[in-house]
């Protein structure tokens, strides 16, 4: 029996126009859902971090009623504070909007569902609390293994990092249903005692998402591409001294921003490596890296216990172009490109990639990937098929809290 109203309420720290880990999550899903007869409204932030390219001063959106937004959702913006790059001014930022989100979510009429999107932990209490005072339905999505993660992030320390955790389990434990990215992670909420775990991966639009012809046989140099976040979670500096080791017979291209950036920039000049540097790209200019690269990289630091239940959200997108991986990336991560035949796993010191890309170098052929990483996309990772396992979960979620009210 399909609920009288399927109005869901999404609380996300970064939304459209800004291009983030949960903007690409849910501007590949809500479509999907809308199409299935979901009345969407995202609350989040007036757009200040991470531009995409449909960032302009009118599409950054302004504290007020709710406005349309590109997929047939409605947006309502709430304050944000500072768009600076590192830990403290973030927090502070995401307690600001966080605290905006608690007060617009609690106000809103209408909705079946109350969805709030971490790694945000103030946006998980806005989520809680406004869902707990409307009486609907939580649904806590963690794309991030928290609060493990903070732990070996060092997010906070002794009684700090103890009020964090019993926070962030609290919301957990008390949500309808939690949604992981992972199947690990959802197995260790499980044995801890969360009661309603299910996975829907990250994924990519695979009608969109073009399968690359081969590199060639025959090249000066060999072309190492990452695209993505420079952030501590990466260690990026890695790949760097790899290319050091290789020397002039490769170059690595490492294009993004993060917090780390500029110390790679430094550490890349002192070493001499044949490194370049360049900004965020998008659509199709994404491929166009692709295309130009040889093998792309998938990269996970190996001293955080929690990155065993991490997939990096870029993972499916690599496979399914078809382009030899070089993931230097352990725990599921590492389980999925092996089971996909998607590249090499390699080791996390600087010559074990070394030699991996040595290997590349004097062998070519061993670059030509078949199309099982692709397979192994539209099979697990497509999101109009991850679209529709999320929408039965929040369904039966509405239902069962429809039913328990009526008891």
């Amino acid at each position: 029996m399909r609920p009288a109203r399927t109005d869901a309420l999404l609380l996300a720290h970064s939304y459209w126009p800004e291009h983030s880990p949960p903007q690409r999550r849910w501007q590949s899903l809500i479509p999907h859902l809308v199409q299935r007869g979901w009345q969407m409204t995202v609350v989040a932030p007036v757009a200040h971090y991470g531009p995409g390219p449909d960032y302009d001063r009118s599409t950054r959106g302004r504290l007020g009623r709710g406005r349309p937004g590109p997929l047939g959702e409605t947006i309502v913006r709430v304050p944000f504070l500072t768009a600076r790059d590192s830990r403290l001014p973030k927090l502070v930022d995401q307690l600001v909007s966080a605290a905006g989100s608690a007060v617009r979510a609690t106000a809103a009429r209408g909705h079946s569902v109350v969805i709030v999107t971490a790694p945000s932990l103030p946006l998980m209490a806005s989520g809680w609390i406004a869902a707990r005072l409307r009486g609907k339905a939580l649904v806590v999505e963690m794309r991030d293994a928290w609060p493990n993660l903070a732990v070996d992030a060092g997010v906070a320390q002794w009684r700090v990092q103890s009020v964090v955790n019993r926070a962030v389990e609290f919301v957990q434990d008390r949500a309808d249903l939690v949604v992981t990215v992972t199947e690990g992670f959802a197995d260790t909420l499980r044995h801890r005692g969360v009661p309603h775990v299910c996975t829907v991966r990250n994924g990519v639009r695979l009608e969109s998402t073009p399968l690359l012809e081969a590199p060639p046989l025959e090249r000066d140099r060999l072309e190492v591409l990452y695209l993505g976040n420079h952030g501590e979670s990466q260690r990026l500096e890695r790949l760097i001294e790899a290319a050091a080791l290789v020397g002039p017979g490769m170059r690595l291209t490492l294009v993004g921003q993060g917090s780390q950036k500029a110390m790679l920039v430094r550490h890349a000049a002192s070493l001499g490596a044949p490194v370049r540097f360049l900004d965020p790209v998008f659509r199709d200019e994404v491929f166009e890296h692709y295309r130009q690269a040889d093998s792309l990289v998938i990269s996970l630091r190996d001293d955080w216990k929690s990155f065993d239940a991490t997939i990096p959200s870029k993972t499916y997108e690599v496979m399914a172009v078809g382009r030899h991986l070089t993931g230097v990336v352990r725990g599921e991560a590492a389980w999925v490109l092996r089971q996909a035949g998607a590249g090499d796993v390699v080791g996390s010191s600087a010559r074990e990639i070394a030699e991996l890309w040595q290997g590349l170098i004097e062998d070519r052929s061993r670059l030509r990937c078949n199309l099982d990483g692709r397979a192994w996309v539209a099979e697990h990772a497509d999101y109009e098929d991850l679209a529709e396992r999320y929408d039965q979960l929040l369904r039966e979620v509405v239902e069962d809290r429809r039913l328990r009210g009526s008891r």
